[in-house]
């Protein structure tokens, strides 16, 4: 980049890129994974599959591990890491003293994946936008408000992979439509893959495919598009159905989880995890951190979009001997949940303007669809797996819902640097300066190189 062109908003897109890659190697430095949700089932997971790596692949069954029902894509690194780590050292119990290396390993592919993942995005809002430019502000500085982003990243899971393949999935539904739904097998077999990845890497990715099954019934009924996506699902169930088939073989269910199934019923949850009482507001504004806010659904995925609720990168439930300022932390997260009130609205209303604006277009519509699936598929779920400590409310599990519409108010956004400059750079400035209020809230709070093993 040239002297002259340093423009304002290239300024501010330095000061995030270079900030983002201090976050990741801070907090690969500063938090080990095991500190993680359910980390020690996850490290099980990883233990009982590379067992038998690379001579065979078996999934770790119930009795193995409670995250016995996640699908393998998001272990396979560690797994791998954990071989090579078994054939390099000398130990007397290679699955415990290798844990430390592939936890490691993970969280530097996981930070790579997550720059490959912005980048994508970069590409695919320029062919949205019609723009010239490749960097864009808009999205850099939203995205990288998310706190979830940094706690996710760190920790060994399947969300990140999805968050990869979803970002190349947008960019084939957009070269998709813009042929036309055309039969073009080269980008039918990459869709394909990209979906059989997505079904291997969580259950939450079926969420982002109901949207085209709703959009053939109600927007796009014709046999040319019925033949595309038929033909994409076919590839990629034909790459991930062995995994839930085998679910079914072996629990009854295609979509088995460690929690008990009470149905969908609205009575399997009170009142409160629908509507917040007078105290579960005052706690979201003064300390939003468990177990205040009480299986409060939208509260509670608020809190840890943009704080830290669950306290995984500032205090546990295990350790609140080792994280540090936790006396204080809540009322610091305070601040963060009132002024992200901002970006929050910000976010939801150039997501309507983005739909009305481009609604002709096909990626808007499934944005739009695809974020209201995301939000109600994971509430449906919440409902029919009730767990009344709110356990299961972590803004990690359903991180598509905030990329997607990151994504979508990033349309609006970007336009509106050409429609009004003043009020973009107010914009932009207003978000930067809560960028940096909220820097804490991306940096794990544990002292470096601590890890626990049990």
């Amino acid at each position: 980049m040239k002297l002259d062109k340093l423009t304002y908003t290239n300024l501010i897109v330095i000061g995030i890129s270079l900030s983002t890659v201090f976050i990741l190697i801070y907090n690969i430095l500063y938090f080990n994974p095991i500190l993680g949700y359910d980390a020690e089932a996850h490290y099980a997971y990883i233990n009982y599959l590379s067992r038998y790596l690379p001579r065979d692949f078996r999934l770790p069954p119930m009795n193995e591990t409670r995250e016995f029902f996640n699908p393998p894509v998001g272990y396979l690194v560690p797994s791998i890491a954990q071989v090579i780590c078994r054939n390099v050292i000398e130990s007397s119990d290679f699955l415990s003293d290798c844990q430390q290396y592939y936890g490691k390993v993970t969280q530097v592919f996981q930070s790579f994946m997550y720059i490959a993942t912005i980048f994508i995005n970069l590409v695919t809002l320029k062919s949205i936008n019609n723009s010239k430019k490749l960097i864009n502000v808009s999205y850099l500085i939203l995205i990288s408000l998310l706190a979830v982003n940094y706690r996710t990243i760190s920790m060994i899971r399947g969300e990140p992979y999805i968050l990869f393949f979803m970002s190349i999935f947008l960019y084939l539904i957009y070269k998709h439509e813009k042929s036309g739904f055309e039969f073009n097998f080269k980008y039918i077999f990459y869709t394909g893959l990209v979906i059989g990845a997505i079904a291997l890497s969580r259950q939450w990715g079926f969420l982002l495919f109901l949207p085209l099954i709703y959009l053939y019934f109600f927007k796009e009924f014709n046999l040319k598009y019925l033949k595309l996506w038929s033909l994409c699902a076919t590839i990629g169930a034909a790459l991930s159905s062995w995994f839930y088939i085998d679910l079914y073989r072996r629990y009854g269910s295609f979509t088995a989880f460690n929690h008990d199934f009470y149905g969908f019923s609205f009575s399997n949850q009170n009142f409160n995890f629908y509507v917040p009482n007078y105290e579960q507001i005052v706690y979201l504004f003064t300390k939003p951190i468990r177990p205040h806010l009480n299986n409060q659904f939208v509260s509670i995925l608020y809190s840890d979009l943009w704080g830290d609720y669950w306290g995984y990168f500032t205090f546990t439930s295990r350790f609140l001997d080792i994280g540090r300022n936790q006396l204080l932390i809540g009322d610091y997260f305070a601040r963060v949940n009132i002024i992200s009130i901002f970006t929050t609205l910000l976010i939801i209303t150039f997501c309507f303007f983005a739909y009305r604006a481009n609604k002709q277009k096909f990626i808007i519509q499934y944005l739009n669809k695809a974020i209201l699936f995301s939000f109600f598929g994971y509430l449906v779920f919440a409902i029919a797996y009730p767990d009344w400590t709110g356990d299961t409310i972590k803004s990690t599990y359903i991180i598509q819902l905030f990329h997607l519409a990151v994504f979508l108010a990033s349309i609006y956004f970007s336009k509106l640097e050409e429609m009004n400059k003043k009020v973009f750079n107010t914009l932009i400035t207003i978000l930067f300066l809560i960028y940096v209020h909220n820097f804490q809230t991306y940096l794990s709070h544990f002292p470096l190189n601590y890890y626990y093993y049990p």
